[in-house]
């Protein structure tokens, strides 16, 4: 597998609050895996870094080389695109994560999409939480 587009979201209810992850990983038109996962209580910014987290880690796996990462978190957006310096130290090893996890593909690009081009990962994001909650695994 050589190019692979991933979308990715995170969602936090209560900002912090319990969080969930959403991934959609697609070559051309198909759909590879969907990942859907409740990370705990956490905040928006750091749910929105996970996704993208277990996204990368996904893509390893899956042996892609060049990937296109769609996100419609701006903050994580100009990040990785080092037009924002990462100040929050609660993201800052979540940062260096991902830049290692990055330096695995031959090439990646990352765009910043409006939020209805990503309600894949939204839906995905959100169904992980209420099932949490629903669970009372909160």
């Amino acid at each position: 597998m050589k190019n692979i587009s991933i979308y990715i979201d995170g969602a936090s209810k209560g900002n912090p609050g319990p969080a969930g992850v959403g991934v959609v990983i697609c070559e051309g038109e198909r759909i590879l895996k969907n990942i859907s996962n409740f990370i705990g209580k956490t905040t928006n910014n750091i749910a929105e870094y996970m996704a993208l987290i277990y996204a990368l880690q996904e893509a390893l796996i899956l042996k892609a080389e060049n990937i296109t990462i769609n996100t419609d978190s701006q903050l994580l957006y100009r990040q990785i695109k080092k037009e924002y310096r990462v100040k929050n130290p609660n993201i800052t090893n979540l940062y260096k994560q991902v830049m290692h996890l990055l330096s695995g593909f031959n090439e990646f690009k990352i765009n910043f999409i409006p939020r209805k081009e990503n309600r894949g990962a939204d839906k995905l994001a959100n169904k992980a939480i209420k099932e949490a909650i629903g669970k009372k695994v909160l």
